[in-house]
């Protein structure tokens, strides 16, 4: 597989400027992950204003997702074919572009197509980014470094059930979309001076793009299947057909990448316990906190009777306990091992989600809901830079954007799982169903927390490959 580097930036340049460039690289991430969740509250409006039923409504949310974690892979190896910087830059522009499409758009197929691309926009830049941060950083800093991505993560999704609530209630749902267009242009007026130029890059003329097309295929299948499982069921037609499909195009694309000469993804990265553990962690950790946040609203809107801004502000600790969770998980990852933070905050998690697992829908939300979610954010917050370090911390940095690539795909499973099995379970009676979700999420988190010990690889994360990166 080819070598992607940059050259070894001078000892008195690489601290100001890289981490001022992975701010604005979590920025740019930041603006992803808001919009996975900034729609769902202004959902009932951009309805009203485009007169969009049902179906179109649902595929308002997931066209995003489907298209963000169907071409991860692609765009993570798409970083290592034609370096990192010319990625990153070409999805920050399709996504800001797109936001400005979403916003103006006056009918459900304009809508739906800016949602596509900004899918799009973000499956490139995502990977790319996280390998720029991946190959800067080494050794503690690194640990840091992933700390901080991490709490993009996590705070991301929160901030969003926030922010579309205020812009919603405010000048309208169009500016859930509009407020990335200026951050997009300052980004893209900012960054190329501070990212390294790419060079040992091959280009993409050996692509396999006959994997790429499986991969995302089988992919979009999954999280189809999973999504529409909260409405048709788990054992409906609609949802085995995809998730057998799903299964047989994942078949198929292992197939094909054993006889490719140059594949989209080296299958023996799955075989890898750092990479394997590292995406199951992420898995399981987003698929919690976005169960959380669909939980929360619909006990918070449609048991208590609160709008969409009270139960964004409700959400503000819970964004900012999982923030506290990365910061406090980036130093113990480096001091008691990966190990060890993985099984404590998925503990943590657990033991903040039993409550709710214990008490009726009708309690009150601020002695019940409110501190048991912040309690479980505060451990996910710690798993998620588990997770980042765990999977990319021995990967050397021409390998950096796939590995990324397959984290991130992970990422927006889980979310697709996460609501998909949540809002199966919490459909029937409103107290059993909310009863049995945290109940499943309990079960889940300490599950994981057991699990920890035996599948994260022990020891403590080092730096991998040389000194590459932003400058």
């Amino acid at each position: 597989m080819p070598r992607t580097h940059t050259a070894v930036p001078t000892p008195a340049h690489v601290r100001p400027r890289r981490w001022t460039a992975l701010a604005l690289i979590c920025a740019a991430q930041f603006m992803l992950i808001l919009d996975v969740t900034v729609v769902n509250v202004a959902l009932p409006a951009v309805a009203a204003d485009l007169d969009l039923g049902r179906t179109a409504l649902t595929w308002v949310v997931t066209a995003y997702t489907l298209c963000f974690g169907g071409l991860m892979l692609l765009g993570g190896r798409l970083a290592d074919a034609l370096g990192a910087r010319r990625v990153l830059l070409t999805g920050l522009a399709l996504f800001t572009a797109a936001s400005l499409v979403c916003g103006l758009a006056p009918n459900a197929a304009a809508l739906l197509s800016g949602r596509v691309i900004q899918g799009i926009g973000a499956a490139l830049l995502s990977p790319a980014a996280l390998a720029l941060v991946t190959t800067a950083f080494h050794g503690p800093e690194r640990a840091r470094a992933l700390g901080v991505w991490a709490a993009v993560g996590g705070t991301g999704s929160a901030v969003g059930v926030l922010l579309g609530g205020a812009l919603t209630a405010g000048p309208g749902w169009p500016w859930i979309f509009y407020v990335n267009v200026p951050t997009g242009l300052a980004l893209l007026a900012v960054l190329p001076r501070l990212l390294p130029k790419d060079t040992g890059t091959t280009g993409a003329g050996h692509l396999d793009i006959p994997g790429a097309l499986l991969v995302t295929t089988a992919t979009g299948a999954l999280v189809y299947g999973l999504v529409g499982a909260g409405d048709a069921g788990w054992t409906s037609a609609g949802t085995l057909l995809p998730l057998l499909g799903a299964a047989a195009l994942y078949a198929a694309f292992a197939a094909v990448e054993r006889r490719s000469r140059t594949p989209l993804m080296d299958l023996r990265m799955l075989t890898r316990r750092p990479v394997v553990a590292g995406s199951l962690l992420m898995l399981v950790a987003t698929a919690l906190l976005i169960a959380f946040f669909f939980l929360g609203s619909m006990w918070l809107q449609r048991v208590h009777g609160l709008d969409a801004f009270r139960t964004g502000l409700l959400f503000l600790p819970v964004a900012l306990t999982t923030a506290i969770g990365a910061h406090l998980g980036s130093r113990l990852v480096t001091t008691a091992g990966p190990r060890v933070c993985a099984a404590a905050g998925m503990a943590l998690t657990a033991a903040g989600c039993l409550p709710l697992a214990l008490v009726s829908a009708t309690a009150d939300p601020w002695t019940t809901l409110l501190p048991s979610l912040a309690t479980a954010a505060l451990g996910l917050g710690a798993v998620f830079v588990t997770a980042t370090t765990t999977a990319l911390g021995l990967i050397p940095p021409h390998e950096a954007g796939l590995a990324s690539g397959i984290v991130n795909t992970c990422h927006e499973l889980g979310g697709g799982i996460g609501v998909a099995v949540a809002s199966t379970l919490a459909l029937g009676a409103v107290a059993t169903g909310f009863t049995t979700a945290f109940t499943v999420c309990t079960v889940t988190a300490a599950a994981a927390a057991l699990a920890a010990p035996l599948l994260v690889p022990g020891g403590r994360p080092r730096a991998s490959g040389g000194a590459h990166g932003m400058h």
